[in-house]
C-alpha cells in the first residue's frame, strides 16, 4: 500500500500588492506517495515556485490544507514549523548555499547542530557518512572555494540526507551547472530514489525532468498536467554518451 508523504487540497495562495491581487495558486491538489521522484515545471510566474516554499513550509497557504508525513502543517505555529521541517525535509538550492568559510564536512553537519540528542561524534560520522554517499568523503575538509560547482553541489545534496528527511525538495537543483555536471547531480538523484528517497525537483528543463518518475506542470496558479515519463532517461547511460569535451579527460 502506498504512503502518501505529500497531501495538498485545494490550495490557495494569493498575494496583495499594492491594491491588487495575484493569483499565485488557484485550487491546487496534490499527492506524492513515499519512493516518488517528481520533477514539477512551468514557465516563470506559473506557480511553481508558490508551491515548492509552500510544501518546505517556508511561506503558508491563503487557503487550502497541506499534510506533510499525516501532519497537517497548517496547525502548527512558527517554531513549531520550523523545527518539523528542520526534521522532515532536506533542501536543496540553486545557489549551494554553503558557508564559505567551513569546510564540506561542517557544512554538511549544519542541521545535525541544533540536535540535542545527537553528540558531537556521531554528527561528524552521519556527515561523513552523506558525503560518502554522494561521492565526497575524500573531500571532506575541503572549504566551498576549493571545490568546483558539482562538487558544491553535491555537499549541499549530503546536507539534505544528514537528517534522514522523509523528502528532499530540490528547487532548481542544475541552474547553475553544465551539461555533464548536470546529470552526474541526476545520477545521484537516481540512486538515492531507488534506495528509498522521494524527490521532489522543481526545474524549468525539460530534460532534467526526463530523469523524474513523474511530471506536474503548471500554468497560470494551476496544474494542467500530472503525468508518467514516458521515455524516462537513466542518467549513468546518458553519461556515457555525452562526448568528451577538449578539457575533460576520458
Amino acid at each position: 500500500m502506498s504512503v502518501s508523504i505529500i497531501s495538498v487540497k485545494d490550495l490557495v495562495k494569493t498575494y496583495h500588492m499594492g491594491d491588487m491581487e495575484v493569483h499565485a495558486l488557484r485550487g491546487v491538489s496534490l499527492d506524492i506517495n513515499q519512493g516518488e521522484y517528481v520533477a514539477i515545471m512551468g514557465a516563470s510566474g506559473s506557480g511553481k515556485s508558490t508551491l515548492m516554499n509552500i510544501l518546505g513550509c517556508l511561506d503558508r497557504p491563503t487557503k487550502g490544507d497541506y499534510f506533510l508525513d499525516g501532519v497537517n502543517v497548517n496547525t502548527y505555529n512558527k517554531n513549531q514549523l520550523a523545527e518539523f521541517r528542520g526534521k522532515k525535509i532536506g533542501f536543496i538550492f540553486q545557489s549551494f548555499n554553503l558557508l564559505p568559510r567551513t569546510s564540506a564536512l561542517e557544512n554538511v553537519e549544519l542541521p545535525l547542530m541544533y540536535n540535542i540528542s545527537i553528540n558531537s561524534k556521531e554528527r561528524k560520522e552521519r556527515a561523513y557518512d552523506a558525503l560518502k554517499a554522494v561521492g565526497l568523503a575524500e573531500r571532506a575538509n575541503s572549504m566551498p572555494n576549493q571545490l568546483s560547482g558539482g562538487m558544491q553541489q553535491r555537499v549541499a545534496i549530503a546536507r539534505s540526507l544528514v537528517n534522514h528527511p522523509v523528502v528532499i525538495m530540490a528547487d532548481e537543483p542544475t541552474g547553475n551547472l553544465d551539461t555533464r555536471t548536470s546529470y552526474e547531480i541526476m545520477e545521484i538523484f537516481q540512486t538515492l530514489n531507488d534506495k528509498g528517497s522521494t524527490i521532489v525537483m522543481v526545474t524549468h528543463e525539460s530534460d532534467i525532468a526526463q530523469f523524474a518518475i513523474s511530471n506536474v506542470i503548471f500554468k497560470d496558479g494551476r496544474i494542467i498536467a500530472n503525468q508518467a515519463v514516458k521515455k524516462r532517461k537513466n542518467a549513468k547511460e546518458e553519461l556515457k554518451n555525452l562526448p568528451v569535451l577538449d578539457n575533460e579527460v576520458e
